[in-house]
């Protein structure tokens, strides 16, 4: 077993095909494959499942992947450290619903992190994505909402993906709104407030189930409601059309500017925002560093 092996198989997942890696890596597709399969039959494990539509992780390979990871990324500090190499190798992968204290984390432990180079990728995007993303270790973790809606039907999915759930926090739902809204200057609203308001909410894509929607109380109807794909669009619709979106309350003025502003809702539904992992999976250092960010963010812009 080589570091070079190890390097190959981060690289084949973070692509999620052997093709793209091969590409990625300057390596023929044959030679790519030849060395995984060295490797496998080497350390006695099936690594990649290989099917008509592709490779997947096998369950012994999902936790080969987090010990691999965290050999190459030791094996890259000490280089660092007394060679002076770059690092060759994503650091880490993130995949989050639309969270904006989840951005203010990524950006907290990358300054942290200290390096004249580095290669990180957090991606917000949809639930399922978030989901598949994770149980491939495209991701090392996801961040999510369940609530008392759908938290019966994601756990039970979870668990079938080899998934675990860790709660972050639970919050009371609020309203994002533009700092001109009329909404703005109350000390709560109520869901009849909100009926001649458009409602935003992130679409789903194929996966569009009220399960995977992003905004608590989604299976009520609204006579005005727009789908954005993207957290600046929200935003900029929340200022034009005074519109607003269903969240935690979080909000980080330093990062989201101070024309948009969190409202109370007068519902006693809770939010409940956690961090999934691959069950097979062992944090990297940067994943627990960046878990510790999430946490000192979380409690400090806590409404």
């Amino acid at each position: 077993m080589t570091i070079q092996q190890l390097k190959y198989v981060i690289e084949i997942v973070l692509c999620g095909s052997i093709n793209e890696a091969a590409r990625r890596l300057y390596l023929s597709q044959p030679s790519l494959s030849k060395a995984v399969k060295e490797l496998e039959k080497e350390i006695g494990i099936t690594i990649f499942t290989r099917t008509t539509r592709g490779i997947t992780l096998s369950p012994d390979g999902a936790e080969f992947l987090g010990y691999a990871r965290q050999i190459v990324e030791q094996t890259e500090l000490l280089e660092r450290r007394y060679f002076n190499t770059t690092p060759s190798q994503q650091l880490l992968s993130v995949s989050t619903q639309h969270y904006a204290f989840a951005v203010n984390a990524y950006v907290e432990m990358i300054k942290k992190y200290g390096a004249d180079e580095y290669q990180f990728t957090l991606r917000e995007t949809r639930t399922y994505e978030i989901i598949e993303d994770v149980k491939n270790l495209r991701s090392e973790i996801g961040i999510l909402y369940m609530s008392s809606f759908n938290e019966k039907i994601m756990k039970q999915m979870l668990k079938e993906e080899g998934l675990e759930f860790h709660l972050l926090f639970e919050a009371n739902p609020h309203i994002f709104v533009s700092s001109e809204s009329p909404l703005a200057k109350k000390t709560s609203v109520s869901l009849e407030d909100l009926e001649q308001f458009p409602r935003l909410s992130f679409e789903q894509g194929e996966y569009n189930s009220f399960y995977y929607s992003e905004e608590i109380f989604s299976t009520i109807p609204h006579k005005k409601s727009i789908q954005v794909s993207d957290r600046a669009t929200l935003f900029n619709l929340l200022i034009g059309l005074n519109g607003y979106t269903i969240s935690t309350g979080i909000l980080n003025s330093d990062l989201n500017g101070s024309n948009i502003v969190s409202v109370p809702l007068e519902e006693s539904e809770t939010i409940s925002v956690g961090w999934i992992v691959h069950k097979k999976a062992q944090l990297t250092r940067m994943a627990r560093l960046y878990l510790q960010e999430l946490e000192q963010i979380i409690n400090y812009f806590a409404p």
